[in-house]
C-alpha cells in the first residue's frame, strides 16, 4: 500500500477500504496508544481510542 500524494497540499492520500483491507475495521497505533477505524454501514469513518 503506497500513499497516493495529494498535489495541493502534498500530504498523503489513504482509501479507507485500503486499510480496512475490506474487513471495515482496522487498527491504527500512535505512540503506544491503539485506535480503532471503523466504516459504518452508512460509509462513514468513526475514529476510537
Amino acid at each position: 500500500m503506497t500513499p497516493e500524494m495529494n498535489e495541493a497540499a502534498a500530504v498523503p492520500e489513504y482509501r479507507a477500504e485500503d486499510l480496512t483491507k475490506g474487513a471495515g475495521e482496522a487498527r491504527i497505533t500512535l505512540g503506544s496508544q491503539v485506535y480503532t477505524l471503523r466504516i459504518t454501514r452508512a460509509g462513514k469513518l468513526i475514529l476510537t481510542k
